[in-house]
């Protein structure tokens, strides 16, 4: 395995190029929404501008080129995740609406009131609210599994929180903490008590290695944008089985194969989910960000974002210390390379706002995990995420440009 040649990574980012403020743009915030290459760019152009038509209806030269383009990235996706088959992965807006299929589909029919679902304290909203809708709506009682000093899942009574439960849902890895589960272990656990595992992996595909038959989960969300693809695409893996018994989610164009004034009956899997005109050309992206993932190896991936995080959190610790809270694992081996932190006595958007000012870009808020700033006990943190185009130079560019907001606020 080579370590990745970040310099020629960098090339292929057009937006790395640019001035914010007169200095270099420093771009941390890839757990909100990566960059994208000129490979991704460059595909998604030639969509538009040589063959766009819409897919699967047309017999026409260019209709036919955009359906082969359109699976052919369903099936590197495929590809990527470890799936048996390009027919388990169904197309979605992003991984909010993967989930939100799951809970509008298989949860309705299968989830009755007293039931359970299993959440936990680290979860993304993505992976709250739907649940909570379900809810309030059927009786669903939801349960949290809570998180240990050192900001990994406490298992201790991980039995009980599953004993009856319908369903685990839980975060491969968490956008806020870093944190990586061990989704494999849970899947046990859950399948042990009768229970299927849906897994938010936004934050893991992108990232590392993903194995969904490995991991052993039931359905699987992910989200392009976030894997250097454009924004509205993102998928569902699921187990096949599941897929072909639970009822469409949308209506429309597409997804039937037939339809009379009394009814109608759907198409296959994975098109029986995919209703009207689909983000074609975004598909395509996707396919074309898959390539270039695959190229660079997502081990690779994986030991640089250990390797520039240990960095990170080293270089924070020495020039801050006491002074600056990181939330997160230290082990970098249980841990990604989104690293969230807060200073003593100074807000997390005063701190972006004043990085800003040196062309840093990280990310200030709750994002989008309110009930785990309520376990932390905090409004809100600084998050810096590290993704293949950051160096040490960015963490460096980083850390000076704290010290300067630390400085502006002590006057």
């Amino acid at each position: 395995m080579k370590d990745l040649d970040v310099a020629r990574i960098q090339a292929d980012f057009p937006i790395l190029k640019r001035q914010v403020h007169g200095k270099r743009l420093v771009y941390l915030d890839s757990a909100s929404s990566a960059q994208k290459p000129i490979q991704v760019l460059d595909a998604m152009d030639r969509s538009y501008r040589e063959s766009y038509a819409n897919v699967h209806r047309g017999v026409y030269t260019i209709a036919e080129e955009m359906t082969a383009a359109y699976e052919g990235a369903r099936a590197k996706v495929a590809a990527l995740l470890g799936a048996a088959s390009p027919n388990e992965i169904v197309f979605t807006k992003n991984v909010t609406e993967a989930i939100n299929l799951v809970a509008n589909t298989w949860a309705r029919v299968n989830v009755r009131e007293g039931d359970a679902i299993v959440i936990t304290e680290m979860e993304h909203h993505a992976n709250v609210v739907p649940w909570q809708m379900l809810a309030a709506e059927r009786g669903v009682e939801l349960r949290w599994i809570p998180l240990t000093d050192d900001y990994l899942l406490d298992l201790t009574d991980l039995d009980r929180l599953l004993d009856g439960a319908k369903l685990l849902s839980v975060t491969a890895a968490s956008n806020v903490l870093g944190t990586i589960n061990d989704i494999s272990h849970l899947s046990a656990a859950a399948h042990a008590a009768g229970a299927l595992v849906l897994v938010d992996a936004a934050q893991a595909v992108p990232h590392l290695p993903v194995d969904v038959a490995a991991w052993d989960a039931d359905f699987v969300g992910f989200t392009g944008h976030k894997m250097l693809g454009p924004s509205g695409i993102g998928g569902l893996w699921a187990r096949p089985e599941l897929l072909e018994a639970m009822p469409p989610f949308l209506g429309g164009g597409e997804m039937i194969r037939d339809v009379t004034k009394d009814g109608f009956t759907t198409n296959d899997v994975p098109w029986k989910f995919e209703a009207g005109t689909m983000p074609i050309v975004e598909a395509i992206g996707l396919g074309a960000a898959v390539d270039y993932l695959t190229g660079l190896g997502l081990d690779a991936v994986r030991e640089h974002e250990k390797t520039l995080t240990t960095y990170m959190v080293d270089q924070l610790t020495n020039r801050f210390g006491a002074g600056l809270t990181i939330y997160g694992p230290r082990d970098v081996e249980q841990r990604g390379g989104a690293v969230s932190f807060l200073f003593d006595n100074i807000h997390a958007h005063d701190v972006s706002q004043v990085v800003d000012e040196s062309g840093v870009c990280v990310r200030a808020g709750h994002h989008c995990a309110k009930p785990l700033m309520r376990v932390l006990g905090v409004p809100a943190t600084t998050r810096a995420s590290l993704y293949v185009y950051n160096d040490e130079a960015d963490v460096d560019a980083l850390v000076e440009a704290l010290a300067t907001a630390e400085r502006f606020f002590a006057i």
